[in-house]
């Protein structure tokens, strides 16, 4: 699929015999007594094993990419992912590879200021992307135990290979499936779910439509939190955050735009968001100096814009 060049891998197997007309070579002291070897000398070696695997997820990542259009490129330091030329659907700085590089994902998290910590203790996320939200909450909240759902496996093995996603499926569990399909049949609950589900159009589709918030609510715990990319929304901007709204009846703030024009929607299920200026600039300020996240811009903007009433931060 994409235009991002993969160096093919291949893995030569030489097998060598020794013949002697007339001559008989003296069994092996390991063999058993009926010539059998033991079964551990059938054993791959560790190192072995390891690159048989890399070898295979390598090919099965070229035989995807070769029906695909994703793209990676490398700027000034920066490991791009393309889903078309045009839109950039994820990033990493090869230096940082855990931080979160764009502005948006960084606006995503604010949540964080929004309940007290330690929160969340479950995260779910629709839309892998580069992987970079997953991995920010792997390495920097680690009492947080991830699912992520995606729907297009490839996207799952391009963020292993060049976007150093983790492999523990014991806290970071990803599972190929539709978003939408997986949030209507499901009935676990999370404290925090992430919606960032684009085609390769920048199109959510059906990720934003009543329903599917309806079913977000429903899957919320009770202190949980609703996070929604609205990028690519521009010309029904309007009309999806009203479908929000009455999803979660009006429980719902659209945080103003961050550096990089993106607007993230925040809505609320069981306990409200009721937190001062104070409170804000407090967690903020937290979360600054544990995990590198700088969330004090995003309480500037919420203040200059008039989002605070009565120094207060509600819904």
């Amino acid at each position: 699929m994409y235009g991002c060049p993969v160096v093919p891998l291949g893995l030569s197997a030489q097998a060598f015999a020794y013949r002697k007309r007339n001559h008989t070579l003296p069994l092996p002291r390991s063999l058993r007594a009926d010539h059998s070897l033991p079964a551990r000398k059938h054993t791959l070696p560790e190192r072995f094993r390891q690159t048989l695997q890399a070898l295979d997820f390598r090919r099965q990542l070229q035989r995807l990419m070769a029906r695909s259009t994703i793209e990676i490129s490398e700027k000034a330091g920066v490991r791009y992912l393309h889903f078309s030329s045009a839109w950039i659907q994820g990033a990493m700085r090869i230096q940082r590879p855990n931080a979160l590089e764009l502005p948006y994902t960084r606006e995503m998290m604010a949540g964080l200021l929004l309940r007290a910590p330690p929160w969340p203790r479950q995260a779910l996320l629709i839309g892998l992307g580069a992987g970079s939200l997953a991995k920010f909450i792997y390495h920097r909240l680690p009492a947080t135990r991830i699912t992520v759902v995606e729907i297009d496996p490839q996207v799952e093995m391009i963020a292993r290979l060049h976007f150093k996603l983790p492999d523990d499926p014991l806290r970071l569990r990803v599972v190929i499936a539709d978003g939408a399909e997986y949030m209507l049949q499901g009935d676990s609950h999370h404290d925090y779910i992430l919606v960032d589900g684009f085609d390769r159009d920048a199109r959510a589709g059906v990720l934003d439509t009543l329903p599917f918030y309806q079913a977000c609510r429903a899957r919320l715990s009770e202190n949980g939190l609703l996070a929604v990319n609205l990028l690519g929304r521009e010309h029904a901007f309007e009309a999806s955050a009203e479908r929000i709204q009455r999803a979660f009846d009006g429980r719902a703030m659209i945080f103003p735009s961050c550096d990089s024009g993106n607007t993230i929607a925040f809505a609320a299920a069981g306990e409200h968001v009721d937190a001062s200026h104070d409170e804000l600039i407090r967690r903020a300020n937290q979360y600054l100096q544990e995990t590198g996240l700088n969330l004090l811009p995003t309480v500037a903007r919420l203040q200059q814009e008039h989002y605070l009433a009565n120094d207060r931060l509600r819904f």
